[in-house]
């Protein structure tokens, strides 16, 4: 995932020494932390037997000029012989060390663009912007609109439509691990360019602000409340009111790279931002391996969020080599693993198949209030203590170097011994910051 070096690094400075010394090493150790993460996981290698080879992969066709592209990012598409006219587009985001074209060869996105006419727009960045190749999902410059490589990703929608004749209303997009941290700056960046997005093993957006936060955010995760959540993505483009992207979430139960739990805190973030509570509207069970999915639906009957937990597979792309009707990809390469091929639901949830029929776009919902609390029956409790007392005790959790109330969510400051704060819990494991008299 995620890699020291800046998206666009400055000149170096004169001098050096011991500072410069330092500074060098810690991005060392950093790589190598996370070159072992990325190429060397025992789980991925186990679970992608049995290898099969990629099917004769036509090579991408690269777009040498999109348009405005402050993020230095370079455009490839993968174009049906026959694509229909106002063809729906899928943006597809490699993870770390891939390409575009080993994210083509190996996820069997093609396979279906092929089989029901849609245009894949393949983004891929360089070593130039991260020594990892991966997108900079947790560099602010980077995440916002209108900045760095999230407004050249939005400018390749629209030049997919510009070049290709692709419906501007039928965008979606998708990626692996800070491919997926990329689809979630794309989803909540720009709402309203993409009708839905499929986040592959990646992480709630405005989790991470700099490397340091992000490889937290990556494991164990941050624990934030839905509401949270929700206003970073309201956040991202205030006076947005909707209607907001549908989202997919797919994650392996064994990611030792990206914890499982980034699963859930994506559900609460997205179901939030439709207004629905965290409890699955249905519960079902998908391919051989029984892969549980979870449905969160609107009123409407419509599915705004599911999310998916593939057994037994570490970090990866989960895909199932073989010619069958739902069988795509090939594994033989890091993070492609023989399981389910998540592409052919991926294209049924975007309605794309040819076999799903949206109901009717729904209106703006206002964004969901929380529910009043009761008057306690009982006095509240209240806890002075330094944050990092807090978070032993269990009042609050840590991310980021700050320390978060649990329940509440407000920012108590530093996670360090020398900040303290008085914490009220009302009602049972819901803190506050106490102001005024406290018990």
């Amino acid at each position: 995932m995620p890699y020291v070096m800046p998206s666009h690094p400055a000149p170096p400075r004169r001098g050096g020494g011991r500072r410069s010394r330092f500074f060098a090493a810690l991005a060392a150790a950093v790589t190598l932390a996370t070159g072992a993460a990325l190429l060397s996981p025992a789980t991925e290698a186990r679970a992608a037997a049995p290898t099969a080879a990629p099917r004769a992969a036509a090579a991408l066709e690269r777009v040498a000029n999109f348009g405005a592209n402050p993020g230095a990012l370079t455009m490839y598409v993968h174009r049906p012989a026959a694509l229909p006219a106002d063809a729906p587009v899928v943006v597809a985001l490699h993870g770390c060390t891939q390409s575009a074209q080993l994210y083509a060869d190996n996820s069997g996105l093609n396979t279906f663009a092929d089989r029901h006419g849609f245009l894949v727009v393949y983004a891929e960045t360089t070593t130039a912007n991260n020594a990892n190749k991966c997108f900079n999902w947790f560099q602010p410059g980077d995440t916002r609109r209108g900045q760095g490589e999230a407004a050249s990703i939005r400018q390749m929608v629209a030049h997919a439509t510009a070049a290709y004749g692709t419906d501007p209303a039928k965008a979606h997009v998708t990626g692996l691990s800070a491919g997926g941290a990329m689809t979630s700056v794309m989803l909540a960046a720009y709402p309203e360019v993409f009708a839905a997005g499929a986040v592959v093993a990646g992480i709630p957006y405005g989790c991470g602000v700099d490397v340091v936060s992000a490889f937290s955010c990556m494991s164990p995760g941050a624990d934030r409340t839905p509401a949270a959540w929700a206003q970073a993505v309201r956040d991202a483009h205030p006076g947005f009111a909707g209607p907001w992207p549908r989202v997919a979430i797919w994650h392996g139960d064994n990611d030792a790279t990206v914890a499982p739990r980034n699963a859930d805190e994506l559900r609460d973030q997205w179901t939030a931002v439709h207004g629905l509570g965290q409890t699955p509207s249905r519960t079902s069970t998908l391919g051989p391996n029984n892969t549980r999915r979870s449905e969160y639906v609107t009123a409407g009957g419509r599915t705004a969020v599911e999310v998916n937990k593939v057994p037994g597979i570490g970090h990866g792309t989960p895909v199932a080599p073989g010619t069958g009707p739902q069988q795509c990809g090939a594994t033989g390469t890091q993070h492609f693993i023989a399981s389910i091929c998540s592409s052919y639901w991926i294209t049924a949830f975007f309605g794309l198949d040819g076999t799903t029929t949206e109901p009717p776009t729904e209106p703006p919902v206002d964004p969901p209030t929380e529910p009043p609390v009761d008057p306690p029956t009982e006095p509240a409790a209240c806890w002075t203590a330094s944050n990092y007392e807090h978070v032993r005790a269990g009042r609050a959790t840590t991310t980021g170097g700050y320390a978060y109330a649990k329940g509440s969510g407000q920012n108590l400051g530093l996670y360090n011994t020398f900040v303290t704060r008085t914490l009220k819990e009302s009602p049972a494991g819901h803190y506050t910051i106490a102001t005024g008299s406290c018990p």
